[in-house]
């Protein structure tokens, strides 16, 4: 079932209502609903699309989150839930008839256990926050996506997250240890806790990465990690994208799994090193970041087991950082690197594909042939140790052409990704941007299946409106 547009009409004669209902739900400043102040509202981190909602709405915990799901579900209101508003594929645009659940005021660490190695935390805590929670005892959050400072738990949750460090420590759901979550009726469920394992069916394998289609989560309970004896990154720098490509399959199929393995083409370089002076060699065509840890003598090992390795494709240069602060400079760049591209370009469409890594080296030349056919430039920055590609295709917004020639474009990387034993998404999800290639991965029956587990947490299909699915059906 797909949401059909409510006429304009219809809309202002039902928000006066709604925003009453609501008001009596939350404090005062608990609703917005003055067309000022839902400006900010209106797109998140997939800019290109915008649409002012009905109205938002702040809860502060769990049990109003509920109450407010249980009103807009008997007045028949969509929903769409947000965090900071981060997503790069679309995942908390609003529709002109919904409402904006807020989760920024759910922004508490409810409990940390050292002992069994969890936190408990509302959805509204940044990621980047829990890490800072428990760094003073010697432990750490792993997933670490670039938004990190701003995106939080809950969305994170949604979209199944990564990072640079998933490479070794896996993405959210390998972090997660239960969820609190709320029904379209407002039912509040517990999932999981504090141990290892849930008994029963997998609901939390279910209801992580199903961007807030099923449900939307209010408290995670996480898994920290104490945090290794010491780290160290490394640069190598090489003379074509293909051939750094082919350094990651080698450095992956060796057996090592270094904590971080990063790519960087020459655009990306270059704005990086623009913006963060981070001292990245300009003559080279794609830069590889590598970090491992562990003891002094295990960084030794592994890095000069690396270095051998990076020497058989004859890199430009070779570093590695010998201080806590020379690993700092060499991280500043890439965790930059988004912010970087937006100078030297007035827009850009982040995608998010998989691919095995064996077929790096080919997607990367195909990539390249396609930003010259299309006229488009295009700067890859992404997890290579994973596969997990991000190509910035940079474009003018404001140039309806230059916009169309992007989103063909990332189509066609995406159905590559797809092509080679690959996925549409590695951790921005489906969202509104990749919803109308799914039927590129699945076919009609897997779809369907998909269809009716939505439908049986959300009959009416009301979480998160014309997301995920491609738009085929009819209300």
């Amino acid at each position: 079932m797909i949401a059909q547009p409510v006429p304009k009409s219809e809309i202002l004669a039902k928000r006066d209502a709604v925003v009453a209902g609501l008001r009596k739900l939350v404090r005062e400043s608990g609703v917005i609903s003055e067309p000022l102040r839902l400006k900010p509202y209106e797109t998140d981190g997939l800019s290109a699309y915008r649409q002012v909602p009905m109205a938002v709405v702040l809860p502060e915990t769990t049990e109003e989150v509920a109450e407010i799901l249980a009103f807009l579900h008997r007045e028949g209101v969509r929903i769409v839930p947000r965090g900071a508003g981060t997503s790069l594929s679309g995942g908390t645009l609003p529709m002109e008839d919904a409402v904006v659940v807020g989760m920024m005021r759910m922004n508490q660490i409810l409990d940390i256990n050292y002992g069994d190695r969890c936190a408990v935390v509302q959805a509204g805590v940044t990621n980047i926050g829990i890490t800072d929670a428990v760094r003073a005892q010697g432990f750490f959050y792993a997933p670490d996506p670039s938004s990190q400072l701003a995106c939080m738990i809950g969305g994170n949750v949604n979209m199944n997250s990564g990072g640079a460090h998933c490479l070794r420590y896996g993405v959210t759901a390998n972090n997660l240890l239960g969820l609190k979550v709320v029904t379209i009726e407002g039912e509040i469920l517990e999932i999981g806790g504090a141990h290892l394992d849930a008994a029963g069916y997998d609901w939390l394998g279910l209801l992580t990465g199903s961007e807030g289609q099923l449900v939307i989560v209010t408290e995670v309970t996480v898994r920290i990690l104490r945090g290794p004896e010491g780290a160290r990154a490394m640069l190598a720098a090489f003379h074509s994208n293909e051939v750094a490509g082919a350094c990651v399959d080698a450095i992956i199929s060796s057996g090592i799994i270094p904590v971080a393995l990063e790519f960087m083409d020459k655009p990306a370089i270059h704005a990086c090193e623009a913006f963060a002076h981070a001292g990245y060699p300009l003559d080279a065509e794609a830069l590889l970041i590598i970090e491992v840890e562990g003891s002094v003598e295990e960084q030794n090992d592994l890095l000069g087991r690396i270095s051998a390795i990076c020497r058989d494709f004859d890199p430009i240069s070779l570093k590695v950082s010998e201080t806590v602060e020379e690993s700092a400079a060499i991280w500043k760049g890439r965790k930059g690197a988004f912010g970087a591209v937006g100078r030297i370009s007035p827009d850009y469409l982040c995608m998010d594909g998989t691919i095995p890594t064996s077929q790096l080296p080919f997607v990367l030349r195909r990539i390249h042939e396609m930003s010259d056919a299309c006229g488009l430039k295009v700067a890859n920055i992404f997890h290579a140790g994973d596969g997990n590609l991000h190509p910035l295709i940079m474009f003018d917004a404001n140039d309806p052409d230059s916009f169309h020639r992007a989103e063909v474009f990332g189509a066609d990387i995406l159905r590559l990704c797809v092509e080679v034993g690959g996925c549409l998404t590695g951790e921005h999800g489906v969202g509104v941007e990749k919803r109308d290639l799914m039927n590129v991965q699945f076919n009609e029956t897997e779809l369907n299946q998909q269809r009716r587990i939505k439908s049986a947490f959300d009959p009416d299909w009301l979480l998160n409106p014309n997301k995920v699915f491609p738009l085929l059906e009819t209300a």
